[in-house]
């Protein structure tokens, strides 16, 4: 029987003749091996090496990669034949294997068009003056703990304007550019003249001063000021209420006894009709920061309920409205709450000046006009330079995280400011620039990520974050020298920030006053800063839209921003092939963000997770866009975008479908879209009308009809 197998084996590798032999396979050379050992070494290469025309007809790369392997491990010389097949079947896999998994970033996209913008002289103020505070008549005290503790030795031009006329106590409303000081304005003659008032101001007296402010960081600011003026002075006790925090700890304070409230309007509104112990009986003044700010936010309503409970107690006290943007919901409030006012402008050209002796206005600083909301023209600070760039809606994430990048890593001592519209965007962004960007390990984190090799740090500010969360987050980056804040609006007022370099706005505002507001958080108190605005091309006419209102932009090209990519070999990625392509500075600079822009689809589409967390940021800047008011609605309107290109931006390699009905559904608990197509399938089941009918059978009678009809048409059919 071994004889047998052996001739069967000796048989089956014998070399066969050239007629029977498969292309390409060469016979068994005589000195490869010996014996039975030789003979088992030569059936397993002729099991495992198929014959070449099999290898032809497959096209599958792993079974040829497998058979390649294979045939190496035989021992078995390769024909010249094979070795051609190889090497042009390798060229060929390198040739279609694609360098990323991304489409093109700078193909079909829209011509950049050339901005004809008129150079227009802004409106500047004249921050400092030499004029300090010691001429004021002020408690040494106070004046010994503005230059100890506050480090301040000089006044502004709008503190020597306002802080005089409010210790005459008269009623004012003050615009002022950002940055100028209008916190302690207002702040320096409320402590003077409540420290002097006979008898003392007790504890339980409740609230002298009522300071009400748009944002919860402001409202922390704000009482940081006051508790530093009130250093000297312990009997004046401040407090603050505010969203976030527990109501039961806010009532405990309130029966303690608060003298100076500072307050977000909601919260207040909240007390006033559910805490007893609240009163406004010894009311002296009533402090409205970032007005125009607290009625566009939607406390119109909150801050007349709050007027009629003030009016109500105490209708005799000084009033005080402040912003560096006046609109015509502020005049309204101005006429109704302030009592023969002066309006405190210290703009060197005010758009415009007509006393208004009736109502007792010293200076009116601008006039309503018919379009819409915003009025005159606003000062910005003198050593700010302001930026816009052209960005296709494909390049615009690729073009922020390398103005990033370049700022970060190759420059020293930035401090960064980023305001999206949303806050899905605020926390795409804050988790993809995390991972890719900072290159970080690990889960979302809070606040300021760690150290990390990596000089990037990034942080995020919304209204969705707990209160506990966001003070934490505004410490950090209050306190910090470098880093990145990813933020909406709720961070654009009031908010003294110090040394923040850059703002870079990634959605454009929906309102002048926002984008004077935005930018305010550089270039404080006469020092420089810079900001960055990113548009569509078919957002170009923006910038004559802000040239209109007296505010000058340079633009910066985008190439420029891409070129960082350029400095660094992080995003260089690997070349295919083994000839090193000498490549322009160009062509090379699109591939690196080519590659940029692959790993930040390749971190969104690694879970279901990052994918959704994409396409819920990608439907809210969507909803923000169809929120512009109707005087930009020309400029902004959602028809404009490609979504597409857009979903690009998102780190999405495909738009999805059905973007507008995302949670409705839930939030109204209406049935999905499943079962609506059931009910309208089961519904024609359910009515069948029948062509000798009568109507009124039935339903179990009419679906016994059609069985029967069926049934004799089933014998009628011919076979």
């Amino acid at each position: 029987m071994a004889s047998d197998e052996g001739l069967l084996i000796n048989v089956s590798t014998l070399p066969l003749p050239r007629s029977h032999r498969p292309a390409g396979q060469r016979p068994p050379h005589p000195q490869w091996g010996r014996g039975k050992k030789a003979l088992k070494r030569t059936l397993e290469g002729a099991k495992e090496a198929p014959p070449v025309k099999q290898q032809r007809s497959s096209d599958s790369k792993k079974q040829w990669k497998k058979t390649r392997e294979s045939s190496k491990g035989t021992g078995r010389p390769v024909s010249s034949s094979e070795k051609l097949l190889t090497e042009a079947r390798d060229s060929d896999v390198n040739s279609k294997r694609p360098f990323v998994k991304t489409s093109s970033l700078f193909k079909n996209n829209p011509e950049i068009p050339d901005i004809q913008r008129t150079v227009v002289k802004q409106i500047q103020e004249e921050v400092f003056t030499s004029d300090s505070f010691d001429q004021l008549d002020l408690h040494p005290h106070l004046i010994s703990t503005i230059t100890s503790c506050l480090k301040i030795s000089s006044m502004t031009s709008v503190q020597k304007e306002t802080i005089p006329r409010l210790l005459q106590g008269k009623d004012a409303l003050v615009r002022s550019q950002t940055g100028s000081g209008k916190t302690l304005a207002y702040s320096i003659p409320l402590v003077q003249s409540l420290q002097k008032l006979e008898p003392k101001i007790k504890r339980s007296d409740g609230p002298y001063a009522l300071v009400l402010v748009p944002t919860r960081e402001l409202v922390l600011q704000s009482f940081e000021t006051l508790q530093k003026l009130l250093k000297p002075f312990t009997w004046i006790v401040p407090g603050v209420l505010m969203g976030g925090e527990k109501k039961k700890s806010e009532k405990a304070r309130l029966r303690k006894g608060i003298n100076i409230l500072v307050a977000t309007p909601g919260r207040l509104v909240d007390h006033i009709k559910s805490t007893q112990c609240i009163h406004f009986r010894c009311i002296r003044w009533l402090i409205l920061d970032e007005a125009d700010r607290i009625l566009d936010l939607g406390f119109e309503k909150a801050v007349a309920a709050i007027l009629n409970a003030v009016n109500a107690a105490s209708p005799k006290r000084q009033n005080v409205l402040l912003s560096a943007t006046l609109t015509d919901g502020v005049s309204r409030l101005a006429d109704i709450s302030l009592q023969d006012p002066i309006c405190v402008s210290v703009a060197a050209e005010p758009p415009g000046s007509n006393p208004r002796l009736g109502k007792g206005y010293v200076q009116e600083a601008v006039d309503i006009p018919s379009a819409g909301e915003e009025l005159g023209s606003f000062a910005v600070p003198e050593k700010l330079r302001q930026n816009v760039v052209m960005v296709p809606s494909k390049l615009r994430l690729v073009t922020l995280a390398a103005f990033i990048f370049g700022k970060f890593k190759f420059e020293k001592r930035h401090k960064m400011i980023v305001f999206f519209s949303s806050c899905e965007q605020v926390e795409f962004h804050y988790v993809l620039f995390r991972k890719v960007l900072g290159g970080e390990p690990g889960g979302e984190g809070v606040g300021l990520s760690p150290a990390l090799p990596s000089p990037l740090k990034f942080a995020r500010l919304h209204g969705d974050m707990k209160q506990e969360e966001r003070s934490s987050v505004f410490q950090a980056f209050l306190q910090s020298k470098t880093g990145v804040l990813l933020c909406t609006d709720v961070a654009a007022r009031g908010l003294d920030l110090p040394q923040v370099t850059w703002i870079v706005q990634y959605n454009p505002p929906n309102s002048l006053a926002e984008y004077v507001h935005r930018i305010g958080r550089t270039a404080r108190i006469g020092s420089p800063g810079n900001s960055l605005l990113l548009l569509l091309p078919s957002e170009a006419e923006y910038v004559n839209f802000l040239a209109s209102y007296k505010i000058n932009v340079s633009e910066m090209k985008m190439e420029l921003i891409l070129s960082n990519l350029m400095k660094d070999d992080r995003f260089k990625g690997s070349q295919w092939g083994s000839k090193k392509t000498r490549q322009g500075d160009a062509q090379e600079m699109h591939r690196r963000a080519t590659v940029m822009q692959t790993e930040f689809e390749d971190f969104v589409h690694s879970s279901t997770k990052t994918i959704r967390g994409a396409k819920k940021a990608l439907q809210s800047f969507i909803r923000s866009y169809a929120t512009y008011p109707a005087n930009l609605k020309p400029i902004f309107h959602v028809r404009a975008l490609h979504l597409g290109h857009v979903a690009k931006s998102f780190g999405l390699r495909d738009a999805p479908g059905n973007l507008g009905a995302s949670g409705a559904s839930r939030r109204g608990k209406k049935p999905k879209r499943r079962d609506l197509l059931e009910k309208t399938q089961v519904k024609p089941r359910l009515n069948i009308a029948f062509e000798y009918s009568s109507g009124l059978d039935s339903p179990a009678s009419k679906v016994k009809r059609k069985k029967r009809l069926i049934k004799l048409g089933e014998q009628n059919s011919p076979s």
